[in-house]
C-alpha cells in the first residue's frame, strides 16, 4: 500500500523561514508525530553553500550582493554553492526512510533524479546523470541540481531527508544568480531550464502540480494537497 505524502505549493519563502520549516517538520517526523512531507516553492535571490567550502565559488563581493539583493547562507547539507531564485521549483522533500523504501543515500539520490528525468520524457526531452556529478542534464547543461541530508530518526529506525532539489523552469535564470558563482563547483558545464529544453512556456506552479505524479511513481505514495487551491 502506498504511503500518504502531504504535499504545498508556496509561490514565494524567504529561505531561512523555509530552513526553519524544514529542521520543524524533520524533528515532527522524526519524533513520530507528523506524516512525511514534500515542500514545494520559490525563494527569492539566494546563494546556498554545502558542506564542500570553497570560498572562491562565489564570484561576487559582499558589495556586489548587497547591490543585487543575494541573501546568502551556509547550511548543513552536502555539495557546493548554488543558486535558488524565481523561476526555479525547489522541492523539500521530508521522507522517512526506514526500510520500506529500500533506499541509502545513494538510491535516494537516484530516485530524486529519476522523478525529474521521468517528468522531461514527457515533453520528448532526453534527461541523463552524469557518473562523477549529482543532478539532472540535458546534454551537457544542467537542469536540476540536487543536495540532500540524512537526518537520524529518533522514535524509528532508518532516516528522515531533508534539504532538496532545484528545478530550473524559466528561460533566462542562467543569466541571473547563477553567472555569479560557480555552480556546485563545475566549472566546465553550464546550466538550462525547462522553457529552454522545450520551447514552451510554464508558470513555476503550473510544474510543481504537474511533477507530483511523477513523484509519486517512483517513490510509491499517495498525496494529500495541503493548500487551498489544489
Amino acid at each position: 500500500m502506498n504511503r500518504s505524502l502531504l504535499v504545498s505549493y508556496t509561490p514565494m519563502i524567504d529561505y531561512g523561514e523555509a530552513w526553519d520549516k524544514q529542521k520543524e517538520l524533520v524533528k515532527a517526523i522524526s519524533d513520530g508525530q507528523q506524516q512525511e512531507h514534500l515542500l514545494l516553492l520559490q525563494h527569492p535571490p539566494t546563494y546556498t553553500i554545502g558542506s564542500q567550502q570553497h570560498p572562491e565559488h562565489l564570484l561576487l563581493s559582499p558589495e556586489q550582493l548587497k547591490e543585487q539583493g543575494i541573501s546568502i547562507f551556509q547550511i548543513d547539507r552536502g555539495g557546493d554553492i548554488t543558486y535558488h531564485g524565481p523561476g526555479q521549483l525547489v522541492g523539500y522533500p521530508l521522507l522517512l526512510l526506514n526500510g520500506e523504501h529500500g533506499l541509502d543515500l545513494h538510491g535516494y539520490l537516484r530516485n530524486l533524479e529519476q522523478v525529474i528525468i521521468n517528468y522531461l520524457a514527457k515533453f520528448g526531452v532526453e534527461g541523463s546523470r552524469k557518473p562523477e556529478y549529482t543532478g539532472v542534464w540535458v546534454g551537457d547543461v544542467k537542469i536540476t541540481a540536487i543536495g540532500v541530508k540524512f537526518n537520524k530518526c529518533r522514535h524509528a529506525r532508518g532516516f528522515v531527508t531533508s534539504h532538496r532539489f532545484a528545478f530550473n523552469i524559466k528561460s533566462g535564470i542562467q543569466n541571473e544568480g547563477f553567472s555569479g558563482i560557480i555552480p556546485c563547483g563545475i566549472e566546465e558545464y553550464g546550466v538550462t531550464s525547462l522553457e529552454d529544453v522545450t520551447g514552451q512556456t510554464f508558470t513555476v506552479e503550473q510544474v510543481a502540480r504537474d511533477i507530483v505524479p511523477y513523484f509519486n511513481e517512483v517513490f510509491g505514495y499517495e498525496t494529500i494537497w495541503e493548500d487551498a487551491n489544489a
